[in-house]
């Protein structure tokens, strides 16, 4: 329902900002300021995106969790969508979503709202194999010459 409530309410608040600021200072200001915000945020987007990108790595590399720099990276992501949507009101919320103090502040939401469960290794155990039991074992390849069965797929006809 709120998905539905959005996508009725943004339209119409973006004509209603459109008919007010281009009756204020005119339809060609009105556009330029439309035009500048999509360029200044995609040259935002694209430095903002590639630091996220860096602090991924660099979590993959100190192996630790990732989920922080993938949600900013999502965010950034978001508001580079609405910074190219023309209007003013997305145009307020995707730069916004390049705050990074905004981006912490709706994390700190998302999380409190969103209960994570994990299954597999827990948290401060032990990494390395599960036990110390070495199984060895021969192998023999029958032919190697052999190739696949060729049958329908259910995909294609034959």
């Amino acid at each position: 329902m709120w998905l539905f409530i959005a996508f009725l309410m943004v339209p119409l608040i973006e004509i209603a900002l459109f008919i007010q600021v281009g009756g204020l200072i005119g339809l060609w200001p009105t556009l330029l300021i439309v035009i500048l915000t999509a360029v200044a945020g995609t040259y935002l987007v694209r430095s903002q995106g590639a630091r996220a990108l860096g602090d991924l790595r660099s979590s993959f590399h100190r192996a630790s969790n990732p989920t922080e720099p993938l949600a900013h990276g999502a965010m950034i992501l978001f508001s580079g969508a609405l910074l190219l949507t023309p209007g003013f009101f997305t145009d307020a919320m995707g730069f916004a979503l390049l705050v990074p103090s905004v981006r912490q502040a709706v994390m700190r939401y998302a999380s409190s709202r969103i209960k994570v469960q994990t299954h597999g290794f827990e948290r401060d155990a032990p990494r390395g194999p599960a036990s110390s039991t070495v199984v060895e074992g021969d192998f023999e390849e029958l032919d190697p010459e052999a190739k696949p069965l060729e049958r329908p797929s259910g995909w294609t006809k034959h």
